[in-house]
């Protein structure tokens, strides 16, 4: 539009076209994850800044302030604050399943502590990170221009990891939200394999495997109706409880420890709302309250007056605290770019799906890659067949050049071949060297045949798929820890 010129509109649809463009970024640019590697933009970013900066689980940790600011320089140009937040989430383990950040020093705890300053916390990726960006460099994702043009970040990790049911995701976007629970990674891979061999499988052959979410900070969930509903359509509720052990001292009385919380819940809030309730008598029976908790677990004492009856003090605390509280499910994710609420099978599929593409995408790439190498291995053995005529003709020739064009005329090579045997060392003449050249050849040659049978056959990429999901439960899998009840009993 012209400088000075004034171009009248209607005020209420400029709102309308404004807030729409809002709520579409907000939605698909910050709030929700995407099916296919469960991850929101921010998380994406600091995931594969950090793979930039080298920061394996085996390498040293690197300041937070470091990577925040190859984060914010690079790919995300919003608050530091933000990045900082999203980085310490997936480094603490009681809110991730399998935490993707490997944090050294003050991460926060489940008292709601804040962490320390990006100054002075290091961080790197964990190990099952890093199977999240496996194969990022043989073209198995698009990458697209980063805010200023200047670089490329990727639109979607590879993902080996069935990273969305695994660690779940929460988030509010403009008119939705979504609250994905993080589920066992033993259990996701074994649905996962059976899926594949099952394609008809419905919701119910799949929860045989995937028994329902297991929290990181463990719990019981009651019942399996729930789970069930959500599993099915996207949305559901499930409650769930402290585990709690009752004990009885020498004295006579007797006491609670809770070792488990539910999901998300604020242990020194918990404790501080306990000792309210006591003092109130909202809760009769309660003598104190400890916080006895350290690096090496959870545990949370309440002493009993004598006359106390332990399963009613405990029935109250469940009703007037956060011992017990429900998880509310919606498992909304962008599918293709669009927010779209999903089932477990719809989940699984989709990344079914996405892994197929991913090593279709590999194998191309590494069939191009061998088939390069096989060219420049012809042109070697061209040149070991007729030794003394290349290296007369390279000795009368003028110019590199002029000896280049010499040798694709003479013995029918093409440019790169050429170029190759200009390029080649004189050791490689060598007779050992000679039959490493004529070994590697043959290796090629098998590389691009097991390739070429492999993007004919699909089903054999989905025995990949399989294979990779079967490595993961060895490497990573583990054990579940929030126990399923099945009735629940009232004291």
């Amino acid at each position: 539009m012209e400088v000075g010129v004034v171009k009248p509109v209607i005020i209420e649809e400029e709102m309308k076209s404004s807030y729409l463009d809002y709520a579409m970024s907000v939605i698909v640019s910050r709030a929700l994850p995407d099916v296919r590697d469960g991850l929101k933009p921010v998380h994406r970013r600091i995931l594969y800044a950090m793979d930039e900066l080298g920061l394996r689980h085996s390498t040293s940790h690197k300041k937070s302030a470091r990577i925040v600011g190859e984060v914010l320089g690079k790919y995300h140009p919003h608050g530091d604050t933000s990045v900082y937040e999203a980085m310490v989430r997936m480094a603490q383990d009681f809110s991730m399943r399998y935490t993707l950040v490997d944090g050294q020093g003050n991460f926060g705890s489940m008292d709601n502590d804040p962490p320390a300053a990006m100054r002075y916390t290091e961080a790197r990726l964990t190990k099952i990170a890093e199977e999240m960006l496996v194969d990022i460099d043989k073209d198995t994702v698009d990458f697209v221009p980063n805010f200023d043009d200047s670089l490329k970040e990727p639109s979607v990790l590879p993902a080996r990891v069935p990273n969305l049911l695994v660690n779940g995701s929460s988030g509010i976007a403009v008119g939705m939200a979504t609250n994905i629970p993080p589920h066992n990674l033993s259990e996701v891979c074994d649905a996962v394999n059976y899926l594949i061999d099952n394609p008809e499988a419905d919701v119910d052959d799949l929860m045989r495997f995937v028994k329902g979410p297991d929290f990181p900070t463990a719990g019981i969930i009651l019942g399996r109706e729930g789970i069930k509903n959500a599993y099915a359509s996207g949305q559901g509720k499930v409650v769930v409880r402290a585990k709690v052990a009752d004990e009885s001292l020498k004295s006579g009385r007797g006491r609670l420890i809770v070792t488990e919380l539910p999901y998300q819940t604020n242990k020194a809030a918990l404790v501080e709302r306990i000792a309210e309730l006591a003092k109130e008598r909202k809760v009769e029976g309660i003598s104190e309250v400890r916080d006895e908790s350290d690096r090496h677990g959870m545990r949370v004492v309440i002493g009993l007056r004598k006359d106390a009856q332990p399963t009613k003090v405990l029935n109250n605390l469940y009703k007037y605290t956060s011992m017990q509280s429900s998880f509310f499910i919606n498992m909304l994710a962008l599918v293709d770019g669009q927010p779209q609420v999903i089932n477990l099978k719809e989940a699984l599929t989709c990344y079914i799906d996405f892994r197929r593409e991913v090593i279709t995408r590999r194998c191309q790439f590494e069939l191009q890659k061998a088939k390069d190498r096989a060219h420049i291995l012809e042109g070697f053995r061209v040149a070991l067949d007729y030794l003394e005529q290349v290296i007369e003709t390279i000795r009368k020739a003028e110019t590199a050049d002029s000896a280049r064009t010499d040798l694709m005329k003479n013995f029918s090579l093409s440019q790169i071949q050429a170029q190759a045997i200009l390029d080649m060392q004189l050791r490689r003449l060598a007779r050992l060297e000679q039959k490493k050249i004529t070994d590697e050849y043959s290796e090629v040659v098998k590389t691009i045949a097991y390739l070429e049978d492999l993007l004919a056959n699909p089903k054999k990429i989905l025995f990949l798929i399989q294979q990779d999901v079967r490595e993961l439960k060895s490497k990573h899998g583990d054990r579940r820890r929030t126990l399923i009840q099945r009735q629940v009993f009232m004291g």
